[in-house]
């Protein structure tokens, strides 16, 4: 077993946050770490937060954390935010709302930069996710970085997806347009103090009525952040469709799904390496004024007529 994987066994908390790093860095050992990882896995519950920029879901996270830890369990959060322009790192803006809960050894908060990767993820993301469940965390949380019509990639990911609005925000239809309406599993309407929370739900249930799963009709939670209510009802919500994907054919489908996505995109990774690799060792050179569609096709026939890397 991988060195990192036994310390986190060991509830090495450094030891997690080094294999992160490993698999965001793409490190040449992390598949075999990771593969001790996956054989290490815990069944920890995968919970997704998405939405628009400004719908508060940080400080739905923070409020839902706070509710999770009273309840005797462990919670890791992955934060996915924007890459910054200078150092490539991620900008940290939406952690502090979570500061109050860094001497908490129960919970562990990682942000990670999107990279320019679309899709509202990191590409490590689900790595990172596998490895808190490895460690032995009960719940993890991912909140992603809220870019509106690119954050499907959640889906791939964890077992329940709640999509975030807030009244007069304008965001719904566009957030319909993108489909991420029908990858939700559960919505919240945050900031419920503010007018127009009845029009919104109204507009959500029409909505849902053209897009919910026939086998699981997609619940609306309302929540105040600020007053800290309906964080009970969202938690509860949560729980009751991993019931549903535990007791049912559905998550198995899901979890199969999933499974079929990862393994075909961990190929396409290794075969965009191997190309590169390739071009590099026999100094391709691409033009300016290449077409860019049949460049490619040369490149890649030339790579299997050479049998791969």
């Amino acid at each position: 077993m991988h060195q990192l994987v036994e310390q986190m066994k060991q509830n090495d908390i450094r030891a997690l946050a080094r294999a992160i790093t490993m698999v965001e860095n793409d490190h040449p050992d992390k598949l075999d770490m990771l593969s001790d990882v996956f054989a290490s896995k815990t069944q920890a519950r995968y919970v997704g937060i998405t939405g628009s920029p400004g719908a508060g879901k940080s400080s739905l996270v923070n409020r839902l954390i706070t509710h999770i830890r009273n309840e005797g369990m462990t919670v890791a959060v992955i934060a996915v935010d924007p890459t910054s322009p200078f150092s490539g790192g991620a900008l940290l803006g939406d952690r502090v709302r979570m500061n109050e809960h860094f001497t908490d050894a129960g919970v562990y908060i990682r942000s990670m930069a999107t990279r320019g990767s679309l899709g509202g993820l990191a590409r490590a993301t689900k790595d990172a996710v596998r490895i808190c469940d490895a460690y032995g965390f009960d719940v993890v949380i991912v909140e992603t970085v809220g870019v509106g019509q690119s954050e499907l990639d959640i889906m791939k990911i964890v077992d329940t997806t709640a999509l975030v609005l807030t009244p007069n925000s304008g965001d719904v239809l566009q957030i319909f347009k993108a489909g991420i309406m029908e990858i939700a599993d559960l919505f919240v309407i945050n900031k419920a103090d503010l007018e127009g929370v009845g029009k919104l739900r109204a507009l959500l249930k029409e909505l849902v009525m053209m897009t919910a799963k026939e086998t699981y009709g997609n619940p609306i939670v309302k929540t105040i952040t600020t007053e800290n209510k309906g964080i009970d009802k969202f938690w509860e919500q949560i729980r009751n469709h991993q019931h549903y994907l535990y007791t049912t054919d559905e998550g198995h489908k899901r979890r199969k799904q999933q499974q079929e996505l990862e393994v075909y995109e961990l190929i396409r990774e290794e075969i965009w390496r191997d190309v590169k690799a390739y071009a590099e060792q026999t100094d391709v050179i691409i033009e300016a004024d290449d077409d860019p569609y049949r460049r490619a096709q040369d490149i890649f026939d030339d790579w299997k007529r050479k049998g791969g890397n």
